[in-house]
């Protein structure tokens, strides 16, 4: 499979990297504040460039003939979560995003964000993000994609932008979402809820039987580690998993009551590998997991990208 280039920003640990990793783009640099994600890139790809640096100070010139600019921008700024601040909000990366597009020119751009994005009071922030990716000389759109629509037993939307350059992006089509419905929350775990014998685990499995709430990972400024807010924790109680926290380990044979996920459990539900490894504490680990961009999600866009852009190789060769 030919190989295209990309670089990432934001990369956090590699949840977006994997998908595009997937579809056959190689990463020339990923660009990541937090040095507990950097930590996890390193560990799991030693061979991948990743730079670890405030985006603001990060110079995309040196990278003028890449394939794809790709990235998870923060979403504080979108997120009804929080104040909805947009442009307002000082970790708004849209602007910085948009800098680098122009340094770098690549022929294709992916940018994901929460739901919220498409809330009617950033109408006028949408718009003319459009405009100036249209003014550099791209076709832009974007789509809500849902997680669990691309095998992922987990109701996470996001919001996936895909501006490709005008004289390509008439051979890009989005994904479609796949026929068969994800495991259930019980189905997709029981091999490690069950890992040190716990007696209960057949039971547990025929009660988790519905795909997981999103997957939170929370701020720096709050506490540890849990499953979200008071309503996922009731929506995390139906399936018989206790949200007031994460686990170290497995339930033991003789556990009696609803278990806690691991990070490893919740990584699963995410979408990652169980070869991908979280580096650091059970806090920072969860935090990446429950920040990430799933993998098979960023595949299934990646993959049509890169079809539109290998379809515009193909044309040239045979013109």
């Amino acid at each position: 499979m030919e190989k295209m280039s990309c670089i990432e920003i934001c990369a956090g640990a590699g949840g977006q990297a994997l998908g595009l990793e997937g579809a056959g783009f190689e990463p020339e640099a990923l660009i990541e504040i937090d040095s507990h994600c950097c930590n996890t890139l390193r560990y799991n790809r030693p061979n991948w460039n990743v730079v670890e640096a405030d985006l603001k100070v990060f110079d995309g010139s040196h990278y003028s003939q890449i394939d794809l600019l790709a990235g998870g921008v923060p979403c504080p700024p979108f997120s009804k979560a929080g104040k909805q601040l947009g442009e307002n909000d000082e970790r708004d990366l849209f602007p910085e995003a948009l800098r680098l597009v122009d340094e770098c020119r690549p022929r294709a751009v992916m940018l994901e964000n929460v739901r919220g994005f498409l809330d009617a009071v950033f109408e006028d922030y949408r718009c003319n993000l459009k405009r100036q990716l249209e003014r550099m000389g791209y076709v832009a759109d974007w789509r809500l994609l849902n997680a669990s629509d691309f095998g992922v037993s987990q109701l996470r939307p996001r919001v996936v932008i895909v501006a490709i350059r005008k004289d390509l992006s008439e051979h890009f089509t989005w994904p479609r979402s796949q026929q068969s419905n994800p495991k259930t929350v019980g189905e997709l775990l029981y091999d490690l809820m069950a890992s040190k014998g716990w007696k209960g685990a057949k039971k547990w499995m025929k009660r988790a039987d519905d795909i997981a709430p999103t997957i939170v990972g929370g701020s720096k400024k709050h506490g540890g580690p849990d499953l979200g807010p008071t309503r996922a924790k009731k929506a995390w109680a139906t399936l018989g998993v206790d949200g007031m926290g994460i686990a170290n380990e497995p339930p033991e044979k003789d556990f009696i009551g609803m278990p806690r996920l691991t990070v490893e459990m919740v990584a699963r539900i995410q979408g990652f590998p169980d070869e991908w490894h979280f580096t650091g504490k059970k806090t920072p680990a969860y935090r990446q997991v429950g920040n990430a961009f799933p993998p098979p999600v960023a595949f299934a866009v990646a993959s049509q990208i890169k079809k539109c852009l290998a379809h515009r190789k193909i044309y040239s060769l045979a013109g």
